[in-house]
């Protein structure tokens, strides 16, 4: 949100309050009345400009509203007016004013990129992407209003469309570091995985200190069993942020792999270190004290892992095993009839039978 705030700011500073005064002309037939109401007019604008610039919105505010008792056809006052809003978190206030300013001037494209971003910040994203096709219309070379609709298709979980707006993007600025970092992100979702590593090792040129990048190139590589160039991009994260626990886990998946399970372990843990909330990499620490035979630890990591995620059937599966190796076996009933129906409800008829089976026994 304060990436996206930022964008917002410096559009709509540049393309509304900075053109934001009228120039009148003013009549030998005007009267004093009409003439001191453009000079009152004028200074409110004034005001209302310096005060945005020191950060006094709501004075800014104040003094904007009451333009609008004197001159109220003026569409760049009630942009100004949603532009404030927006900037104070006040979205619906802000949608109504950018629609305002639309509805007297229709073809302006800052009113519509502000109606975008206060939609998309209300989370009316279908909306939000209306109003950024309508701003790309009138403005194509609007590289914000690009960023905008691909954030907002990718909240819509439109993948392919999002792709094609940071495509689009890269197009009007090849240095967006922002559009091909999203590019990579969204590849490695749909595991399209050597396109990803194409953008990602661009994101990679323009940012080298990026530790994500860094990860999500390695995870790329990873995926394509390259694993030294994906070891090298592991390393290359990890001296940019020690502290991301993702990237342990990567090189512990790495290092199980390769057979060496005590090193993965270690790096497993160094990562729930980092980050205990992570169920994937508490269920593969779990996994591999299972299958070590240290079943008391096993015990404790596979409560702590249905904890995060108590509809696992599998970590009550294991937990159940786990106990029977401890002799609880009322405890291992307990979880191995839970295991039971959690496989039932998903219609894993496979795992139904061995548990089943397993239930039996130590009910003789």
């Amino acid at each position: 949100m304060q990436l996206k705030l930022l964008i917002f700011k410096l559009v709509l500073l540049n393309g509304i309050i900075g053109t934001m005064l009228p120039v009148y002309a003013h009549s030998p037939n005007e009267t004093l009345e009409q003439w001191e109401a453009d000079v009152e007019v004028n200074q409110l604008l004034r005001q209302g400009k310096e005060l945005v610039e020191q950060g006094k919105l709501g004075e800014a505010l104040s003094a904007y509203q009451h333009v609008i008792s004197l001159e109220s056809e003026n569409p760049r006052i009630f942009s100004a007016i949603g532009y404030v809003q927006a900037t104070q978190s006040n979205f619906p206030a802000a949608v109504e004013a950018f629609q305002k300013a639309i509805a007297l001037e229709p073809d302006n494209s800052n009113f519509y990129y502000g109606l975008a971003y206060s939609l998309a910040s209300s989370e009316a994203y279908a909306e939000a992407a209306d109003a950024y096709d309508r701003t790309i219309e009138l403005d194509p070379n609007l590289v914000n209003a690009h960023l905008g609709l691909g954030i907002v298709l990718l909240r819509q979980q439109n993948y392919d469309g999002a792709l094609d707006a940071f495509s689009r993007l890269t197009t009007l600025a090849p240095n967006n570091v922002i559009a091909y970092r999203t590019m990579g992100t969204i590849l490695l979702q749909k595991q399209q995985y050597a396109k990803a590593i194409e953008v990602l090792q661009r994101a990679a040129e323009l940012a080298p200190s990026e530790s994500a990048i860094q990860l999500d190139l390695g995870i790329a590589l990873l995926e394509l069993n390259n694993t030294p160039k994906a070891i090298a991009a592991f390393e290359r994260a990890a001296e940019l942020n020690p502290n991301d626990g993702r990237i342990h886990f990567q090189v512990g998946k790495i290092l199980q792999t390769e057979g060496d399970v005590d090193a993965a372990l270690t790096e497993y843990r160094k990562a729930a270190n980092l980050q205990p909330d992570s169920v994937e990499t508490r269920k593969a620490i779990a996994d591999i004290l299972l299958e070590q035979q240290d079943y008391l630890m096993a015990v404790v990591e596979h409560r702590q892992l249905i904890a995060l995620k108590p509809q696992d059937a599998q970590s009550y599966y294991h937990l159940g095993l786990a106990l029977k190796e401890r002799q609880r076996i009322e405890e291992a009933i307990t979880a191995l009839e839970q295991a039971l129906n959690l496989y039932q409800q998903q219609g894993k008829t496979a795992q139904v039978e061995t548990v089943e089976n397993i239930l039996d026994e130590l009910e003789e």
